[in-house]
């Protein structure tokens, strides 16, 4: 077998490994990254080139905007970290991504090579003196070896403890917090990763020239733009992902126009936006009792607001975002845990009036603080399971930014 085919052949069997099993974008990612490195070594690659050729982004792909290349590429290292740590202690070849590039490294490993047996020496007839000098060089030799291979493991255990720290990587040892892991308990224990679907809204126009919302009666037959999605939306990928790190867990990654409903019968789903802007959720069982509408009369005639359908004593029929005509500082989200196509599968929803509000849902339920207040509030089964619930934030926003949220209303259900 040549060298580029057991090159080849190491990559499917990574591949096919249970670290990477199921994240269909990983395996996509390092073929690609392999691909490149054995057809064209030693040659930089670029991280607009790997978001266009492997995950399908536009054309005017801005790698300071988005950080999805850079996040997937750190998930790859983690997890060949994780193969080479386990079940590939043996391997021939060992794989690696190198912290600070996307050029993807063959190394072979070391073989330790075995004596033959020599036949032994003829019987020493010299001086005993001779022999004494010959047992102590034997001795030193012996303790040197021992003293050199205990440096060795020690120097490696460091530096792999560097790696790793370096990488982003999570000890084993590591705990989350005891809210984290009932909170995200129905999302991690599974065998397949949860997707994350974040939206990506249409629009009509072009970037250069001006873009607004697609309109199904002004519109129709126009080209449409549906590769966009807010600030908020990108953030919050990033912050799911660090939580589920914490949690030793992965997550897939979906924009809302290439999510399809067989993606949604068999896995567990983490949506991120409103259904205005996250289409797919029109297409699912979603909240009931907080829902997203736009207004059809009133003085905010026009806007999208969050419906209280079945408001209790002191709670407003409706929820909005600051007036249009004025700044951004009040933003209200909706976080709901509900049911999904199939029975055992969930699907939360994250989502908020603005971006913004879409931002301080996610990062409501990734930090410790908030979850345990949420968790406080909500019925939990005798075995753990968290049940179902509806609940509104209010978010306050300074300068564009989420700064503090509110739990404001709540509905829970049963399972």
């Amino acid at each position: 077998m040549s060298e580029r085919e057991q090159c080849l052949a190491q990559i499917e069997k990574l591949a096919g490994s249970h670290v990477l099993h199921g994240s269909e974008s990983l395996c996509k990612l390092l073929r690609y990254l392999a691909k490149h490195a054995l057809d064209h070594p030693g040659t930089p690659i670029k991280e607009y080139q790997i978001a266009t050729e492997v995950f399908g982004r536009s054309d005017d792909f801005d790698p300071q905007l988005d950080s999805m290349v850079r996040v997937q590429a750190g998930r790859l290292r983690a997890k060949l970290g994780d193969y080479y740590g386990a079940n590939g202690t043996e391997d021939g070849i060992v794989v690696e991504l190198p912290k600070g590039t996307y050029v993807l490294a063959f190394h072979h490993r070391a073989v330790a090579v075995r004596a033959h047996p020599v036949a032994p020496p003829e019987p020493d007839l010299q001086a005993p003196r001779a022999a004494q000098s010959q047992r102590r060089w034997f001795a030193t030799t012996l303790s040197l070896g021992v003293l050199l291979t205990v440096a060795a493991i020690t120097i490696l255990g460091l530096l792999w403890s560097r790696n790793s720290a370096q990488a982003g990587f999570s000890r084993e040892g590591e705990v989350a917090p005891a809210a984290f892991r009932v909170f995200w308990n129905g999302f991690v224990s599974g065998q397949e990763e949860p997707w994350v679907i974040f939206s990506n809204a249409a629009f009509v126009g072009r970037p250069e020239t001006g873009m607004r919302y697609y309109d199904t009666v002004k519109d129709k037959g126009s080209f449409i733009l549906d590769h966009y999605t807010g600030v908020g939306e990108v953030l919050a990928v990033h912050e799911l992902d660090r939580v589920f790190g914490q949690l030793h867990r992965q997550i897939r990654i979906k924009r809302g126009s290439l999510f399809s409903l067989d993606d949604a019968k068999n896995n567990n789903l983490i949506f991120i936006g409103s259904p205005f802007e996250n289409l797919t959720l029109l297409e699912l069982p979603g909240t009931q009792e907080f829902v997203f509408r736009r207004m059809t009369s009133g003085p905010r005639k026009g806007e999208e607001a969050i419906v209280n359908v079945h408001p209790q004593p002191g709670e407003p029929k409706e929820y909005f975002p600051s007036a249009g005509n004025a700044p951004l500082t009040e933003d209200h989200a909706v976080i709901g845990l509900v049911k999904g196509l199939n029975a055992g599968q969930a699907v939360l929803i994250l989502a908020g009036t603005t971006t913004l509000g879409t931002q301080a849902a996610v990062e409501y339920v990734c930090r410790q603080g908030s979850i345990q207040e949420l968790l406080l509030r909500l019925p939990v089964s005798q075995t753990g399971e968290l049940k179902t619930f509806e609940a509104v934030i209010r978010v306050k926003v300074t300068r564009g930014v989420p700064v503090g949220s509110e739990l404001v209303a709540l509905r829970s259900g049963t399972l």
